[in-house]
């Protein structure tokens, strides 16, 4: 084994772990798990009893029993996850009892709500309440009695979405269903757990902020910076954060808790570093921590930079390295035990990747510039910090994004330093918010302060962001990679730090033959192109007609009622039952009739009209109209494609 890898023993625990997720997910379910766990524990124990002439020779013996138990382990975590997520439900509606578990989110006509159901079956749902004063008043925790028709997740169907119903499933939810006021109730009853508790400290910060009279965008920003809650942002806000490339900063994780770490290791400085008070202070840090994890709602990227961050202080109080590369794989293999299905949340792959990026390349950074001085060298840190993060996670972004925030190093030496000074400012806003009855002089004088210090930085950082954003070429759009050459860019950006470190010919070599390829990729992929493709997109209560390139929608004007250009294929739309009486001597010949809007058409009338090959019901006509229409379909023989139960129509060009 290489010295780098000895020196990550837990990257032997999560090597596996990944593997097993992997193929679990992408290729085939392990079969018998179970027995190649036993199988993997057998050859570990009978490791024990080899010879000690042999050991050396035979010292695979034991790794591959450790490989296979954790492969074999994680696949059962994995399979026992999925059966969490599977949809289980009747397709009537059915009563059932479940609690509360998340703070109720206001959407445009509903109030969406998560909902662990205790009874018929144990499954989590998300349940969209029928807007009114009753929803909004739910609590994480009230236990409600409802009765609904529970739906499987599934997606829009349209070639370009987002699989919103894979990501769902992947965050333990089954299903999802609407409630009518008259069909749910509060019972009365509440659950109470750690994580309830933690959602409902996190409603009061929130209610807590909502008293400071900040402005909108200045109170979701808050509210996103110090507890992770993100569901009041606007599209523009956020569209901001990450065309100036700080949209980092709007999700609580490694910065926010790094900060935290960084606050409370001062307050416990007085302790010393070495002996038993260093130790005293690692576990004041730790909890300290998990309090503000617990502030933030236990959020999963709140999570991960704990975990993180607890393990490092471990270390330092056994008098080790704090954190380390091999503390970075430990807390990624402790989070995927306990949720398997977190390596497919961009937000993990996102995180560690920085991490990881930033303990390899910040070193190189540092020694290319060694700056004198106080000031320039917090520059120089904070810029190395910001190009390594960068680095390593800019291949994952264009994947999942197609963007690049050209100006990102400049905004994030802006915005970093304000955010920790935020952050700082809160502490004693809420302290001092806590010891308002007291009637303290001191507290009525400072209060005001620290108050308008916090939401005077609040809206710098807004401003920043949004003249960053203004910039000509703030962003770049449109840049869509595939998973390989997200690979071919990884590796060019390590054979590039590599060769900068340490000037050998090899890593240069190796760095321009992955930039070759990655070249190379696009040639194959516009070799490969898909044709162009007119398609009838799923958007609900819309008709939605335009041209799928390269997985791009382009729009062109579509008549209502008309024939739409098509180089071989006759394809007539109709918006308006236009043809009630009309009596053809013989029907006229198409290959394709889309109607839209109108629910009122006679599928029977219209067949005396046109012999169509195909007919397609957008999503704009309502769900009684389309119901009624599929079944006059079905009885005349007439093939029939509705938008919104089988997702996009596709018609190459």
């Amino acid at each position: 084994m290489s010295d780098s890898v000895a020196k990550i023993p837990f990257f032997r625990l999560l090597l596996p772990a990944v593997t097993s997720i992997t193929v679990s997910t992408f290729l085939f379910e392990i079969p018998c798990p179970r027995v190649f766990s036993i199988a993997g524990a057998g050859a570990m124990a009978f490791s024990f009893f080899i010879s000690e002439k042999k050991q050396f020779a035979c010292r695979w013996v034991f790794g591959s029993g450790l490989f296979v138990l954790i492969f074999s382990l994680f696949s059962m975590l994995f399979q026992q996850k999925m059966e969490e997520s599977r949809y289980c439900f009747v397709n009537q509606p059915m009563a059932c009892i479940g609690t509360v578990t998340d703070l109720p989110v206001e959407k445009p006509r509903s109030v969406a709500c998560n909902v662990k159901i205790s009874y018929p079956v144990n499954r989590k749902i998300v349940a969209y309440l029928q807007k009114e004063e009753k929803a909004r008043s739910i609590d994480p925790g009230d236990e409600i009695i409802f009765v609904a028709r529970i739906n499987p997740l599934k997606n829009f169907g349209n070639p370009d979405d987002f699989d919103y119903a894979r990501f769902i499933r992947n965050n333990g939810f089954s299903g999802c269903a609407y409630l009518s006021s008259s069909n749910w109730h509060p019972t009365g009853k509440e659950h109470v757990s750690l994580y309830v508790s933690a959602q409902k400290i996190r409603k009061k910060a929130l209610g807590f902020y909502r008293m400071l009279g900040l402005d909108n965008d200045a109170y979701s920003f808050i509210s996103a910076l110090t507890l992770g809650y993100k569901h009041d942002l606007s599209n523009e806000l956020q569209e901001a954060f990450r065309a100036s490339g700080t949209s980092h900063v709007l999700a609580v994780s490694g910065l926010h808790v790094g900060i935290i770490y960084g606050f409370f290791a001062f307050l416990f400085s007085f302790l010393g570093k070495t002996g038993v008070k260093s130790v005293l202070k690692q576990l004041l840090l730790i909890a300290a921590l998990w309090f503000y994890a617990f502030l933030a709602g236990l959020s999963p990227s709140v999570l991960r930079a704990t975990i993180m961050l607890t393990i490092a202080s471990v270390g330092k109080a056994g008098g080790k390295r704090g954190f380390t590369r091999n503390t970075l794989a430990a807390a990624a293999f402790f989070i995927l035990f306990f949720d398997p299905v977190s390596l497919f949340n961009v937000g993990f792959q996102m995180s560690f990747t920085a991490v990881l990026a930033i303990l390899s390349f910040n070193p190189v950074m540092d020694n290319l510039y060694r700056p004198k001085g106080r000031v320039k060298k917090y520059g120089w840190s904070l810029f190395s910090v910001s190009i390594s993060a960068q680095a390593g996670v800019f291949p994952i972004a264009l994947y999942y994004f197609g963007t690049f925030p050209t100006y990102f190093f400049i905004a994030n030496m802006l915005v970093v330093p304000l955010i920790g000074m935020i952050i700082y400012a809160c502490v004693p806003v809420m302290i001092l918010e806590g010891l308002k009855p007291f009637q303290s002089v001191v507290v009525e004088r400072l209060y005001p302060v620290f108050g308008w210090t916090m939401k005077a930085l609040v809206h710098i950082v807004l401003r920043v962001v949004s003249f960053i954003e203004t910039l000509p070429y703030a962003q770049l759009t449109g840049i869509d990679i595939s998973a390989v050459q997200v690979i071919l860019l990884l590796l060019t950006v390590v054979a590039a730090f590599n060769f900068f470190s340490r000037s050998r010919a090899g890593h240069l070599i190796a760095g321009l033959a992955c930039s070759l390829a990655f070249v190379l990729t696009f040639t194959v992929g516009a070799l490969s192109r898909n044709p162009v493709q007119l398609a009838v997109f799923n958007k609900s209560g819309f008709s939605d007609i335009g041209l799928l390139v390269e997985e791009k929608r382009l729009y062109f004007d579509v008549k209502e009622d008309g024939f739409i250009p098509h180089p071989s294929k006759s394809i007539l739309r109709l918006s308006n039952n236009i043809y009630p009486d009309v009596k053809p001597p013989l029907p006229l010949e198409i290959d394709v009739l889309i109607l839209s809007e109108d629910p009122s058409f006679s599928m029977m009338r219209l067949s005396n009209i046109f012999r169509a090959g195909e007919t397609v019901l957008d999503s704009s006509i309502p769900p009684y109209g389309r119901i009624r229409l599929m079944r006059e379909c079905e009885k005349l023989g007439i093939s029939c494609h509705d938008v919104e139960q089988d997702g996009a129509y596709l018609i190459n060009l």
